[in-house]
């Protein structure tokens, strides 16, 4: 079996976790930063390429920032995210929009930035309207594709869309262009996420495929200029040792082999390329870094740390995987078997069950590994556990607090009485 290794030494991380206690988040920007690199050189033949970086994944403006440096822009979901944005300096084509069942004031909030805005719904387009109230519509606007159906390769079935709430089908997508048109939008791109996480390196291309084929239709039948393909994400990670890691230089010439089979014979070869990866460009450099607080035997063998499930969600929600490395013992056989919980009320606080590990005692540190996309964003306050802070390495092998963790203050903010001793106080206004 292939294995996973931290990008810290055991050293390193008790001289990290002295400063900043656990549970906390760690990210890695030397891993950060290649990465970037080799998405923008898969893509590199295609001049107007721009990954928009998906900021649920990971809503901190330190990371998103090394992205920025790259030419990456964002992909918001929420108001939030894009005052976020805004916070950042990010406008205009910057952004783009890509929400579902959206409120008029979150219509309004993008189009004051000038984002570009993804319709997940003909109906949307009159709400758009209405969010606008009047004002001219953008030049730029952009439809998400649902096609229903299987969505399937040579090599298998990568999802159903006809079972996802997202997306138009391909008849509302030329009904919504040409309405979009008349309201007086020059350009209309096409946009769709039909899988998540795929560990194959067809997906891009045969959704490059189905989009490019779009493209081309509203084009030709609409006459309306289709100036981006937004293959969005579900670029995956291999979370287990023996599973194969996308090849991003293969993916990338497997589009360019579509663009060059399907748009340009079109007349479409100035058509850029945009992505939205979160998992795929963070995931493998963060990693959820807890401590061993005790150990409990009873029908199962139980390491129980000072993490839990409002720290890292996707086990209990969605049974996933997560590696584990115990730190100094990343050599060791994994000679025992170990549930790996949390002190949660939940039975299914779990990061790991029935885990293969080495023998594992109180104070060992653990390294949870590929937690840089949708772990920490995922957290909640469930029984008043407080999330966690995040800390960057640096390349220089120093060490940034870019989030600090939660406090009970946090926690009562939002209330209208405050803890003063043993009793509630109200808050005065």
């Amino acid at each position: 079996m292939a294995q996973k290794r931290p990008f810290v030494t055991r050293d390193q991380l008790e001289a990290i976790v002295s400063r900043y206690p656990t549970p906390l988040y760690l990210y890695d920007e030397a891993g950060i930063r290649a990465n970037v690199r080799r998405l923008l050189d898969a893509f590199a033949w295609n001049p107007g390429f721009r990954e928009y970086f998906a900021v649920k994944a990971t809503p901190n403006p330190a990371l998103i920032a090394i992205l920025q440096e790259y030419g990456c822009g964002v992909d918001c979901s929420s108001e939030t995210e894009l005052l976020l944005a805004e916070a950042m300096g990010m406008r205009d084509s910057d952004i783009m929009f890509s929400s579902n069942d959206t409120p008029l004031a979150e219509f309004a909030q993008a189009h004051r930035l000038g984002a570009i805005v993804n319709l997940d719904d003909l109906t949307h387009v009159d709400a758009f309207v209405r969010a606008i109230g009047g004002q001219p519509m953008p030049d730029t606007m952009s439809l998400r594709l649902n096609p229903g159906g299987d969505f399937a390769c040579a090599n298998g079935i990568f999802g159903s869309p006809e079972d996802a709430k997202f997306g138009l089908t391909e008849p509302q997508a030329i009904e919504a262009a040409v309405r979009l048109r008349d309201l007086g939008v020059r350009n209309l791109a096409v946009h769709a996420l039909l899988a998540s996480n795929t560990l194959t390196n067809d997906y891009y291309p045969a959704l490059a495929r189905l989009l490019f084929g779009l493209a081309v239709r509203i084009q030709r039948e609409v006459g309306i200029h289709v100036p981006f393909v937004n293959l969005s994400g579900g670029v995956g990670v291999a979370y287990r040792p023996e599973e194969p890691d996308n090849d991003i230089v293969a993916i990338g010439e497997g589009v360019r082999r579509a663009y060059e089979e399907i748009l340009v014979p079109a007349g479409m070869g100035d058509v850029a390329i945009c992505t939205e990866l979160g998992r795929f460009m963070l995931a493998p450099y963060g990693a959820l870094v807890t401590r061993v607080i005790h150990e409990k035997h009873t029908y199962h063998d139980y390491l129980g740390v000072d993490a839990c499930a409002a720290n890292l969600m996707r086990p209990m929600l969605y049974d996933a995987y997560h590696h584990i490395t115990v730190m100094g013992k990343e050599d060791a056989p994994a000679t025992h078997a170990y549930d790996v919980t949390g002190m949660l009320c939940e039975n299914s606080d779990r990061l790991a069950s029935a885990r293969a590990l080495p023998e594992t005692r109180v104070g060992d540190l653990l390294f949870v590994h590929d937690c840089g996309a949708h772990g920490h964003s995922m957290g909640y306050t469930y029984n008043g556990r407080l999330r966690s802070a995040e800390v960057l390495l640096c390349e220089d092998g120093s060490t940034r607090l870019i989030r600090r963790a939660e406090t009970p203050a946090d926690y009562f903010a939002t209330l209208d009485v405050l803890p003063v001793g043993k009793r509630l106080k109200r808050a005065r206004p």
